[in-house]
């Protein structure tokens, strides 16, 4: 490949991956056609892109962003995969793909996430971690259980008080 068009595929590479602050990296090699659309398909569906390049012009085209990392210890083609809420999401539905046997040669090689490189089992270790969603509902229970304990606090011996008024007053309509 000549050097103009390297560097055009590089601009081409930089205009997509622009913005992408995390990305796991993986194998799509082999794929037959039907079975990679397949695959980009479900992708789309979950809010996920995919760009398959060459590992040595992802690498140059990610030169001083959060991405490079990513691009270190590989070879050959790959596939970068982003999107989704967060990457929490983005490693949960990349390890169910893998898991699925819809997608045999489909296989996580590592990823990066906040600018720091990571391995394929550290990415499957994060698929396990809440995501943003699960984080935020977490959070609002743990804010709002002391004011419902309160409330019940508050209520509960009024309610026994009224239950006690109550039974009094059946008491004396009944004589």
């Amino acid at each position: 490949m000549s050097k103009l068009v390297k560097k055009l595929v590089t601009r081409d590479i930089v205009g997509r991956l622009n913005g992408v602050q995390d990305a796991v990296v993986v194998n799509v090699i082999g794929m037959e056609a039907n079975t990679n659309y397949a695959l980009r398909k479900t992708l789309r569906e979950q809010g996920l892109s995919m760009l398959v390049v060459k590992q040595s012009l992802a690498a140059r085209a990610t030169d001083g962003s959060n991405l490079r990392a990513a691009f270190g210890q590989l070879a050959g083609s790959i596939a970068v995969v982003w999107g989704g809420e967060d990457f929490v999401s983005l490693a949960k539905s990349i390890t169910a793909i893998e898991k699925s046997a819809k997608f045999p040669k489909f296989e996580i090689k590592g990823g990066v996430m906040d600018g720091d490189s990571l391995t394929a089992e550290k990415v499957k270790a994060i698929s396990k971690w809440p995501n943003r969603q699960e984080q935020i509902s977490l959070l609002v229970g743990q804010i709002l259980s002391p004011a419902t304990n309160l409330v019940g606090q508050i209520l509960g011996p009024s309610r026994t008080i009224a239950g006690q008024v109550k039974k009094h007053m059946e008491n004396l309509e009944g004589t």
